[in-house]
């Protein structure tokens, strides 16, 4: 690996499993020392925790904290562990909650429960990464390309990604005189346990997502991994308040989660 994230300090939420634990694992690949913050310490895909992972495979360190997003006090630990380390540089607000939906149905607790984790989460994380942020950091606000357009199927889910999308845009104006950069990335359906287990996405010959990809497959969680070390970098020292969308096309090519 080429050490982009040399010296770099890094807090990644729901980074026990898929997406997030992709992100935690190539931060590490890439020189940065990682607090994985997680309601749970077990991967949802079985296997080794996260921050155990990052031990045995990497020179960095890296260290598991139990956080609920939902709770600002959570955040503010996970932050605090990246002392430890040397401080926070980089704070990826990848937790996130889905849920398929008739929209005629839906209760308060579920929308709730939706936004609190989505929109609510990443806003406090946010905040709180700002404040640790003395001498100018990352932030990386995970959205879907549910936040970009409208779907009848996740109502909830698209209003919570949306907020993430313009969430992002109005920090990277707010934060920029701290030298904060904040970015979203969008990615689109990604072959993850909770895709698999909350949209029953298991088997591409059956999955309605595939016909809608130009490149032919789902999303790895490694193709947002990658995505996310980019934003991170130095590479990208002059993108801030953007959206880079991870989807094989799908978003600008296709036009919906999903077509019948």
């Amino acid at each position: 690996m080429s050490d982009l994230l040399a010296e770099s300090v890094a807090v990644a939420t729901g980074a026990s499993s898929g997406i997030g634990r992709a992100i935690a694992r190539r931060f590490a690949e890439e020189g940065a020392d990682v607090v994985v913050a997680d309601v749970a310490e077990a991967p949802r895909e079985d296997g080794a925790p996260t921050h155990e992972v990052i031990a045995d495979e990497t020179d960095a360190d890296a260290t598991f904290v139990e956080c609920d997003v939902t709770k600002p006090d959570d955040l503010d630990a996970a932050i605090a562990a990246a002392d430890a380390f040397g401080g926070l540089d980089i704070m990826v607000n990848n937790a996130g909650v889905v849920n398929v939906e008739d929209v005629l149905e839906v209760t308060e607790d579920e929308y709730d429960a939706v936004m609190d984790v989505n929109a609510k989460g990443a806003f406090f994380g946010s905040q709180r990464a700002a404040r640790a942020m003395t001498g100018g950091g990352v932030i990386i606000n995970m959205s879907s390309i549910a936040g970009l357009e409208g779907t009848g199927d996740y109502v909830t889910y698209s209003m919570s990604k949306g907020a993430v999308r313009l969430m992002t845009y109005s920090l990277a104006d707010a934060l920029g005189h701290m030298d904060i950069r904040v970015n979203a990335i969008h990615p689109g359906p990604t072959d993850t346990e909770l895709m698999r287990e909350d949209l029953g996405t298991d088997g591409e010959d059956e999955n309605p997502f595939v016909a809608n990809v130009p490149r032919g497959r789902m999303g790895e969680p490694e193709d947002v991994a990658d995505a996310a070390v980019y934003l991170a970098s130095d590479l990208a020292d002059f993108v801030t308040g953007t959206s880079l969308v991870v989807d094989g096309g799908m978003y600008s090519t296709r036009g919906k989660l999903i077509r019948d």
